[in-house]
């Protein structure tokens, strides 16, 4: 297997972002955009599907549908009302939200709209408990800037985000309504031919001039990436939630080994006939395995579940050939198998193995009346689901013959993506009956394009002549989801701006990296942790304990930290603690004399840490080595 040659498979690839708006209410009521903790308010429903009013059904809402799912709701009223639990019709658009799309469109020189519509765009995943999720197109055309050349703007439209995914098992799914209805700017970009570094840069330079307009969110979830990805002769693939660059690029690289893995897979089906392929050939197999020892199996007859055989002619090797590594038709039909909640599929190519044996084997071949080149698969899952996974599985297996099929797929946080749904049709958008047009007025353009904010470049640079910064330090702090918090922090200069800027973007994130939970440490833990340093209260060394503490759940707030050790550690248990350590170190200090300072420093804070200040340690020890030098 060679290394893909990404300029020899004709990759494009074409971005949507989607950036949450710093606004004090959500886009159609007055609730605040805030993150609930608790959710006092419970409800469930069930989504149903119907035609467009064009009388068709969307294909992504029908694959939706099938899987039968019931929806449970959380809801806390500081942060939704009746509009989000769709008991109550929306109420005007926001003004501030308006006014920031449309300095995002001047600043892209996007061509406004002065008028515009509200649309319903049908989503039955249970994100949105109305079915639908509202956008406006705002403008069209335009461009970005990225080192000199320009990269085309198709469509920029304000929108409303969805619920927040809180649980999703095999017959429902639970979301929470703090995150629904905060206002978003979704920019869609032309495809682009490029690098997966190139595709980052593009990615980085639109985030950048979003963040400059300091009319944005931040933080982890507050951005996201869709990116669609296609090879030459395939369909275009959707990718969503990617929501970081470095996962943007795997991602990437990804898709493009998988299209062109699929693409060399319907080579090879060329000569596999399967326009007879139908639901006919799949039999109920249930029986067959009542002595088998694989665990799945059983797990899936003590639970009730069906399990069928499905024969296609032709196919023998097709499941597990693998033209790049990792990159296999039988791990595709698992993959969407999974999305009715079924477990996965076995396949001939595989078998026996997994604990079914060859007279496993033997015995679907004597059913199925299979010959040698054929090749089956095994499907096992609730009755009610395994007509839909039997029917869906067939149509993917036709599909294979024209390679990469359109559809949607979700990132993985190791760059991979996993099957999700098809592609939604031209019939999931219809008007918004009970919101107005909404009218742009030049007034509010020419307030827009007045506010166009300045070049990252004159960002950076004033924030290095603000705070005295490097240039790197600068960028870490600006990208990051803390500058409004650094910035708050540093008015009162009280803190400096170095220390606090290189524990905000170095400290947490080395924290994040060890698996502690960031959503634990909330902005006024952080304030409060650098207020208690600007008092002498706590010492430096004790900000990176407070919050690992925090992150790991052991304490709640810095404020807990310091009545934890306060009296601790006072003068005279201090004395005590290096008087210890010196009489267990006096070898060191007669061998190095005044130089033993270095190494009974790094002992004494491997004790104190976080708990003592350094400079207080140091002053402790100078004095006692002193005292035991003159002697």
């Amino acid at each position: 297997m060679s290394e893909i040659q990404l300029d020899k498979i004709g990759l494009k690839v074409g971005l949507e972002i989607h950036q949450q708006l710093a606004t004090n209410k959500k886009l159609f009521c007055g609730c605040k955009p805030v993150e609930s903790v608790e959710f006092p308010i419970r409800f469930s429903r069930r989504l149903r599907l119907a035609k467009s009013e064009l009388g068709r059904y969307d294909p992504a809402a029908l694959f939706e549908s099938s899987k039968s799912k019931t929806i449970q709701y959380f809801a806390n009223p500081e942060s939704s009302c009746l509009v989000e639990c769709d008991e109550e019709p929306p109420h005007g658009l926001d003004s501030d939200a308006k006014l920031t799309s449309l300095i995002i469109a001047s600043a892209l020189h996007s061509n406004i709209f002065n008028e515009g519509y509200v649309m319903r765009k049908i989503v039955i995943d249970g994100s949105n408990t109305s079915g639908f999720q509202r956008t406006m197109l705002v403008s069209q055309g335009g461009y970005l800037d990225v080192d000199g050349k320009r990269i085309g703007v198709q469509t920029i439209c304000l929108e409303e985000d969805a619920g927040k995914l809180l649980k999703d098992t095999e017959n429902s799914r639970e979301y929470s309504l703090d995150r629904l209805g905060i206002p978003l700017v979704e920019i869609a970009l032309e495809p682009i031919s490029g690098s997966p570094d190139q595709v980052k840069k593009v990615a980085l330079s639109l985030g950048r001039l979003l963040r400059v307009t300091r009319r944005v969110t931040r933080g982890i979830g507050s951005i996201r990436q869709d990116v669609n990805i296609s090879v030459e002769g395939g369909g275009i693939v959707e990718v969503k939630g990617v929501q970081q660059l470095d996962q943007l690029e795997k991602v990437i690289l990804y898709e493009a080994k998988r299209q062109h893995g699929l693409q060399l897979i319907a080579q090879k089906l060329k000569r596999v006939d399967l326009d007879t392929l139908s639901e006919d050939d799949a039999k109920d197999v249930t029986r067959l395995f009542d002595g088998c020892s694989s665990k799945v199996i059983q797990k899936s007859l003590k639970d009730g579940a069906a399990i069928m055989a499905l024969r296609i002619k032709g196919f023998a090797g097709m499941f597990g050939y693998e033209p790049h590594a990792g990159i296999r038709l039988g791990r595709e039909l698992g993959q969407q198998v999974r999305f009715f909640g079924i477990g996965g599929i076995f396949h001939s190519d595989e078998l026996p193995n997994y604990g079914i044996e060859q007279v496993d084997v033997d015995k679907i071949a004597e059913v199925l009346k299979m010959e040698k080149s054929d090749g089956f698969l095994i499907i096992a899952g609730p009755k009610e689901k395994i007509e839909f996974a039997i029917a869906a599985t067939i149509n993917r297996i036709k599909e294979a013959k024209n390679g990469v099929p359109a559809e949607t797929r979700a990132a993985t946080q190791e760059g991979e993506t996993v099957f999700l749904r098809p592609r939604p049709g031209s019939s999931r958008m219809y008007p918004e009956t009970d919101i107005p047009p909404v009218l742009v007025t030049k007034e509010e353009i020419a307030f827009a394009k007045n506010n166009i904010p300045g070049s990252w470049n004159d960002t950076i640079s004033a924030l290095q002549n603000r705070y005295g910064l490097n240039a790197q330090l600068a960028e870490q702090i600006f990208d990051s989801a803390y500058l409004d918090l650094f910035e708050s922090v540093c008015s009162d200069n009280k803190n400096n701006p170095n220390f606090v800027a290189s524990t905000l973007c170095s400290t947490i994130t080395n924290l994040q990296r060890r698996g502690l939970n960031s959503d634990l440490l909330k902005s006024d833990h952080i304030r409060k942790a650098f207020d208690l340093l600007a008092k002498g209260a706590i010492a430096k060394e004790s900000l990176e304990i407070i919050f690992e503490n925090i992150m790991s759940a052991k304490i709640k707030s810095p404020d807990e930290f310091v009545q934890r050790y306060a009296n601790e550690f006072g003068e005279g248990e201090l004395e005590r603690i290096i008087d210890e350590i010196i009489q267990k170190n006096l070898p060191i200090i007669q061998k190095q004399r005044d130089h033993s300072i270095g190494p009974l420093m790094g002992i004494a804070m491997q004790t104190l840490r976080g708990k003592v200040s350094g400079e207080k340690v140091n002053k402790v020890l100078e004095s006692r080595i002193a005292k035991i030098l003159e002697k």
